[in-house]
């Protein structure tokens, strides 16, 4: 009897895992992991790693990311069956890394070198051969992922000319902001990141004999899943303390709670953590629960939750929680309408989930009072995100608001929340605020952020002026028909570049926020890379008001709402870098008005 052929299992951290050489094939579909998706990974392992102060915290806790799976070719390569989005994202960080140890004057660990390329043995001439550690064959590909590994070319200089390259350039360009944003200059943090990743991630690798098994594990992981998690414990624990004769009843809801989840692409896991979190109050000493202490929390509660006593009452309370999170995830009410606002927390952050905990908690209010809740909400999110609070405080937060939340009947109770804990969380952060709008360039924000601030400023001004906040809802400034301006242009003409008054600081003043305007396509087109001189005829032709006033201020009568609106937009004639830096101070008090900071 032949023998069965053998499937191996390994757990890897990022380390070990690159002591091994990858292939995509080029049957794979190309790499499609958008900024979102590269953010929320890499934010996820920061927060599993990171103290309330933002610093790496020390101890051999382990992040766990799923798994992969391949089998080794000819060359002794394994080729990616399962898991090449993961992976091309984990060898783009650690190029990230490496580059920016470089810019700030220090070299990358030897470790990290050997991590992106090393020598191997070719199979035919037994020489050592240069490699890259992973290796993209499919077409669309076009090399970009080996021009990063090599560095020293400026990323801005490859060509977009396939989907897949603009989404690996644009990964990058999100994984460089994200640390610029945690880290800074921080050498020694970015190196203590780098020592977390690299050895307390981990992931299990699964290596077939060949590529038909490699396949069939592939197939056989996403169709059944993989070992039983806290959802499946806790439905055995709620068959346990049902009566027989409501199985049945029992199974029908479990199937909605499940059919609701996987729906609308939801993790059931966080949503369980978050229900919990929002629903009962925790034990003194716990901010939150974590994923690997679900079932055993809920199991030391069944007397206060009701799963001993009223196993069929819970399960109806997670159904019609479940309900109301799908609806959150899609920028709805829990009655299905849509809330602009949580809409407006999509466009800020769309892979964002810790708001839910709140949104749970006040998911009985009143119509008016709960979209008053979500309006604080997104100004509360985005105060957060610009002065860089540290995402893992957020869930702590609100978790420990939930207690008082739960209980509000009216648009007044909370006001009084609001007031108590939202206002001196952002009073708190005024200061930073205000610095970080001043100091506020393009590589200090992922693109679909760029475009969130900029049509949040520019419709801020239109309803103030206009009134009519139903006619100017987010969607119409982040529509693709609407382009960002660089006002000084990013590739001048030798007379623009000229003129400008600080030739050698010409490319850090392209990038300020003082600098970039929204601009219909058309008229973006036609104004192109002119003198701002050439250019104000098209701006005046915008009608975005933030775009027109660069030109000239638009009134209408005496003391109208429009008057008011654009009392405070200034004007200009010329467009130096005073001029710019001008225009970022008024955005920088545009955006408390915008964002209602309070003073």
């Amino acid at each position: 009897m032949s023998q069965a052929p053998k499937i191996e299992s390994a757990d890897l951290s990022i380390s070990a895992l690159f002591n091994d050489f990858y292939v995509v094939p080029d049957f794979q579909r190309e790499y499609v992991w958008k900024e979102r998706n590269v953010e929320q990974f890499i934010e996820d392992i920061l927060d599993e790693f990171s103290d309330s102060h933002g610093d790496i915290a020390t101890g051999d806790a382990e992040y766990f990311i799923g798994s992969i799976v391949g089998c080794k070719d000819g060359t002794g390569a394994f080729q990616l069956i399962d898991g090449q989005q993961r992976l091309t994202t984990i060898y783009l960080i650690l190029c990230v890394i490496r580059d920016r140890l470089a810019r700030l004057g220090s070299g990358a660990p030897s470790t990290l070198h050997k991590q992106i390329a090393d020598n191997r043995i070719d199979p035919k001439t037994g020489e050592d051969v240069p490699s890259y550690r992973l290796s993209l064959q499919y077409a669309d590909s076009d090399g970009v992922l080996e021009k990063i590994a090599r560095g020293g070319q400026p990323l801005v200089t490859l060509p977009r000319n396939t989907e897949s390259v603009k989404h690996i350039l644009d990964a990058y360009e999100t994984i460089d902001t994200f640390l610029n944003n945690a880290f800074a200059i921080d050498v020694t943090k970015l190196k203590s990141f780098f020592a977390a990743f690299t050895l307390r991630v981990k992931l299990i690798r699964i290596l077939t004999p060949n590529l038909a098994h490699a396949l069939k594990v592939f197939e056989t992981i996403n169709d059944r899943g993989v070992g039983l998690n806290a959802m499946d414990l806790l439905k055995n624990l709620l068959f346990m303390n049902t009566d027989l004769k409501q199985h049945d009843a029992l199974k029908s809801k479990w199937k909605v709670l499940i059919d609701t989840l996987s729906g609308c692409g939801e993790k059931p896991l966080r949503f369980l953590r978050y229900f919990i979190m929002s629903r009962y109050p925790l034990e003194r000493g716990r901010d939150v629960i974590r994923e690997d202490e679900i079932y055993q929390w809920l199991s030391d509660n069944q007397m206060p939750t009701g799963i001993a006593s009223h196993p069929m009452d819970f399960v109806d309370e997670l159904v019609a929680n479940g309900h109301a999170y799908a609806h959150f995830a899609s920028s709805q009410n829990v009655d299905g309408s849509t809330n602009r606002y949580l809409n407006n927390i999509t466009n800020l952050s769309g892979a964002a989930r810790q708001h839910f905990v709140l949104l749970l908690a006040g998911q009985h209010l009143p119509n008016d009072a709960f979209d008053e809740l979500s309006r604080q909400l997104e100004n509360l999110y985005f105060c957060y995100l610009i002065t860089r609070e540290p995402t893992k405080n957020f869930e702590t937060k609100f978790t420990k608001w939930s207690d008082e939340l739960r209980v509000i009947k009216d648009r007044a109770g909370l006001d009084e929340f609001i007031a108590k804990w939202f206002t001196p969380d952002r009073l708190a952060r005024s200061n930073a605020f205000d610095f970080a709008f001043r100091e506020l360039t393009q590589d200090k924000l992922p693109k679909y952020r760029q475009r969130y601030v900029l049509s949040k400023l520019t419709q801020f001004v239109d309803q103030d002026a206009f009134g009519n906040q139903a006619a100017y809802s987010l969607q119409r400034y982040l529509d693709s028909s609407v382009h960002i301006e660089h006002i000084l242009p990013q590739t001048p003409t030798f007379q623009v570049a000229a003129e400008f008054d600080k030739p050698d600081e010409y490319s850090s003043y392209v990038v300020k926020l003082g600098n970039l305007t929204l601009l219909e396509k058309t008229i973006n087109t036609a104004v192109s890379n002119d003198v701002y001189s050439d250019k104000c005829p098209g701006y005046l032709q915008s009608m975005f008001l933030l775009t027109k006033s660069l030109v000239e201020r638009p009134q209408i009568g005496q003391n109208t709402q429009l008057n008011r609106a654009t009392a405070e937009l200034k004007q200009f004639t010329s467009w130096q870098s005073t001029d710019i830096e001008e225009r970022q101070e008024m955005l920088m008090q545009l955006a408390r008005r915008t964002w209602d900071m309070p003073a």
